[in-house]
């Protein structure tokens, strides 16, 4: 039974008159609440590539409303010219981040309708796009609840919960998911304590993950990354919950620099070590974490960004991937809406979605 409802930010949606996409720019917290209506092509690309608007699920629900606004702008009347523009915006929009692969399902969802409509007039095929971005967002919100139920079940109540990034609310639609068990805990009176690396270069886990979870009234820890494994030395930590960018066909997952690291770590000290995401996260055409590309970006985040000056030489050079690959092996089990998977993963994931497109999903 609720017994306390958390209020979530309202992070990604259709503007008003819908013809823009209002975001909440991620890049301002905690300091400041800005909201963004963008409807240039130019500056919806850059909403993605610089992390005003960030995390999987809410990057495809983003890319989603995106290419739907910019579809109104298509100066074609006929089908064929306004679906080459719909190509032309596809591509476009994927260009601006590699690894999730939520962008490109969700740009593929919204291409697909417009492809399957040859004998409709380009204002149908708004409108049918305009519905289909709206359902993938009420969707995340359901996916996310049921990821966290599972999650939620995977716990007991005192226990200490490390995380890693930010996969809340910001992140989705709604409870989140490496996040969103202890969102559901609050609500449900059930006592949880996060402990939350502040996640380098960009810091989401201390700029992001304690705003909200501190918001919601959670008890959370800040702690850098390099002391993760002495909070799980000393019993603080009885499971890490992480979201996920990308899982390969094997279960080899794709997530925010460090989490190979923590992964490592968690083995060591014999604590569970969780991934939870969406299916739309399982990307069953990679076959293992080799063939995730890893999205590269500018040193200056290492050096000078959330710096009141630079923390090292301009001519140090500087290496700066965006995310790691953690290893199966590695990972206790994988939480998606349709349940939790253990491994072998290849397999298990296998079965576990050809049962649910058999029941009829």
């Amino acid at each position: 039974m609720d017994l306390k409802q958390i209020t979530h930010a309202d992070n990604v949606r259709l503007s008003d008159d819908g013809r823009a996409v209002r975001i909440l720019d991620q890049s301002r917290l905690p300091n400041e609440t800005v909201y963004l209506e963008l409807s240039r092509a130019e500056d919806l690309y850059e909403a993605i590539a610089t992390l005003r608007v960030r995390g999987a699920p809410a990057i495809g629900i983003f890319a989603a409303y995106a290419m739907y606004v910019l579809t109104l702008q298509s100066p074609a009347d006929q089908y064929s010219t306004f679906v080459e523009d719909c190509q032309k915006i596809h591509a476009y929009l994927n260009a601006s981040r590699p690894t999730a692969v939520n962008l490109r399902h969700m740009l593929d969802r919204m291409l697909a309708v417009a492809e399957s409509m040859p004998c409709m007039d380009v204002l149908s095929i708004q409108d049918a796009m305009k519905q289909a971005a709206l359902a993938i967002h009420q969707e995340d919100i359901a996916m996310c609840t049921a990821i966290s139920e599972y999650g939620l079940s995977l716990v007991k109540p005192g226990d200490g919960i490390l995380t890693h990034c930010n996969a809340g609310p910001l992140a989705t639609s709604r409870y989140g998911t490496g996040l969103g068990p202890l969102f559901l805990a609050k609500e449900r009176g059930i006592p949880l304590r996060a402990f939350c690396d502040e996640t380098r270069p960009l810091l989401q886990g201390a700029r992001l993950t304690t705003y909200e979870l501190q918001r919601a009234g959670i008890d959370c820890t800040l702690i850098c990354d390099n002391m993760a494994s002495l909070v799980m030395k000393e019993g603080k930590i009885n499971a890490c919950f992480v979201g996920c960018d990308r899982v390969a066909r094997n279960g080899d997952t794709a997530n925010k620099i460090g989490t190979s690291g923590v992964a490592i770590l968690a083995k060591y000290y014999g604590i569970p070590f969780y991934v939870l995401g969406p299916s739309s996260t399982i990307d069953f055409t990679c076959p293992d974490g080799d063939h995730i590309p890893i999205e590269l970006r500018e040193g200056e985040e290492i050096k000078e960004k959330f710096f009141s000056q630079p923390s090292a030489l301009p001519d140090v050079k500087c290496y700066n991937p965006a995310f790691d690959v953690t290893d199966h092996s590695l990972i206790t089990a994988i939480v998606t809406e349709k349940g939790i998977c253990y491994p072998p993963f290849e397999e298990n994931l296998a079965k576990l979605f050809s049962r649910q497109r058999k029941g009829g999903d």
